[in-house]
């Protein structure tokens, strides 16, 4: 079944990492956060809206559909200022428009049905000359053939009956461009990006990670007993001695403005 995003068990599996230094070297040499307004849509459990004030934003609004994720979010955020949480979703997010320097969308989109009416939703709450940041995987960034980095990619050697699923939810590069520019935007520059997710100091660690399907929602699909069948598979595949494990993901991230 697909991850619940509203079950308390699940508060959590959004909350656990860190932004990587890649992805902030990434935004800092991109965009200049220093002293803005930022909207994270889709912020899950905090880990972007937490960077972002570290960054140096002066104040992010974190939004997700999700009391539970909000709440996760919150207790990863607290004590931290100039950070507000908020319940809304892509299409409605109830922030006020013209509003923001910043719009991001980290792993949102291939949550979603309507592109369009996500990111008309966007352009209006961004200021004029704002800056929309959205990053998702494209089927292409999903199908890399799996290794001692892509992990993922040996989910669906193992169970390639998840490919069909993967790729049904997830945007190309040239749809999302088309939706950010029949939404008014110009799109600025799109990125690949190599991102290292979690770095595991023996396949022990990596086994946790698996078994609690953290932050991996495609896992959800698969029933407990075909998760163990995975985690044995991914462990017959690495080698003991190649430690620590660098789990590494492939992104692709767009770059919009209003004008």
């Amino acid at each position: 079944m697909p991850i619940n995003f509203h079950d308390e068990q699940n508060r959590q599996t959004y909350a656990t990492r860190n932004a990587d230094e890649s992805w902030k070297a990434l935004i800092e040499n991109t965009v200049d956060v220093t002293n803005k307004r930022i909207a994270d849509i889709g912020c899950g459990g905090g880990i972007y809206t937490k960077a972002l004030i570290e960054m140096g934003a002066s104040h992010v609004m974190g939004v997700d559909f999700s009391d539970e994720m909000l709440k996760g979010a919150a207790n990863n955020c607290k004590g931290i200022p100039n950070v507000t949480f908020l319940r809304g979703d892509a299409y409605e997010s109830n922030l006020h428009a013209n509003d923001f320097d910043i719009v991001l969308e980290r792993a949102l989109i291939h949550h979603l049905n309507d592109l369009n009416a996500c990111f008309t939703e966007a352009y209006r709450i961004l200021k004029k000359d704002g800056t929309f940041l959205i990053q998702d995987r494209t089927p292409k960034d999903c199908l890399l053939s799996g290794d001692k980095n892509h992990i993922r990619g040996y989910f669906f050697e193992k169970f390639p009956q998840l490919i069909d699923k993967e790729i049904s939810r997830r945007f190309g590069s040239e749809q999302v461009e088309q939706a950010l520019e029949s939404s008014g935007f110009r799109l600025a520059k799109t990125v690949a990006l190599c991102e290292t997710r979690r770095v595991y100091h023996d396949f022990e660690e990596l086994n946790k990670d698996l078994s609690l399907r953290t932050g991996r929602a495609i896992l959800h699909e698969l029933t407990d007993v075909e998760l163990r069948e995975l985690i044995s598979f991914i462990g017959d595949k690495l080698d003991d001695h190649q430690v620590p494990i660098i789990e590494k993901d492939s992104w692709t991230v767009w770059f919009a403005i209003k004008e």
